[in-house]
């Protein structure tokens, strides 16, 4: 997607394109064969959402055929998770990666000895406690609009959620609505937040045995498996973390 004269442009395929995603499903199958694939286009040539969807299909608020909305029907999908992890921006990573993914974003730290290292701010502290971690990291679910009041961050709160997905300590795992004092849904849908322990459990997240640079090199032949003009400085820029 890019910006021209104020106007976003989709850098869409056309329908009957071989490569072209029709349903949530097409979707789903994708990311588990890539392990990783962004939402909007990069740097890498057709590693995106974006790119294998018609652009006159995004944002039209139909479930079926609309790929904004696709990201919604597959966030509580037990195969993916979905959230900021490229590049600070959107996107998914199959259940089989995510270890992988983990491992290497994480360079060998659970979230408590990242903080005490200075590796995560205060901010992303008081989201964590929020959520009420237990050792393996495992805690409850929270609508962003909720987190942002009970870590009381008016400032600085979308960064530090942003940087706490980066580092995969968190996903989005459902998209709802908010509830009002008679228990009925109102307004737009919201983010759920929740860690890749509590989706899946500390032992499917944590099951790798190798080094964070093991694991890199791993998740860059998998990319590179099916882009293969992929350059270091655009799989780092994209996959990579940001020091």
């Amino acid at each position: 997607m890019e910006t021209i004269d104020g106007n976003w442009i989709m850098k869409g395929c056309r329908r009957s394109d071989r490569g072209c995603l029709h349903s949530p499903e097409d979707l789903l199958d994708l990311i588990q064969r890539i392990g990783f694939l962004p939402l909007f286009s990069n740097s890498i040539p057709g590693f995106s959402v974006e790119e294998h969807t018609p652009g006159s299909d995004w944002w039209t608020d139909d479930p079926a055929t609309d790929p904004w909305a696709w990201r919604q029907v597959l966030a509580p999908n037990r195969y993916v998770a979905y959230g900021k992890f490229f590049d600070r921006k959107a996107g998914f990573v199959s259940k089989e990666w995510f270890p992988a993914f983990a491992n290497y974003r994480r360079d060998g730290y659970d979230y408590e000895g990242m903080y005490e290292d200075g590796k995560l701010n205060s901010r992303c502290k008081r989201i964590l406690d929020v959520l009420e971690l237990n050792e393996d990291a495992e805690g409850k679910a929270c609508l962003t609009s909720e987190l942002r009041k009970k870590a009381a961050l008016e400032k600085g709160f979308e960064g530090a959620l942003t940087e706490l997905q980066m580092k995969s300590f968190l996903l989005m795992s459902e998209f709802r609505q908010k509830r009002n004092k008679k228990g009925i849904e109102y307004g737009w849908h919201v983010a759920e937040i929740m860690t890749p322990e509590t989706k899946w459990g500390w032992n499917d997240v944590n099951s790798v045995s190798e080094s964070p640079e093991e694991s890199w090199q791993r998740i860059r032949q998998q990319i590179r498996k099916y882009f293969p003009d992929a350059n270091e400085q655009s799989l780092r820029n994209i996959l990579g973390i940001r020091k």
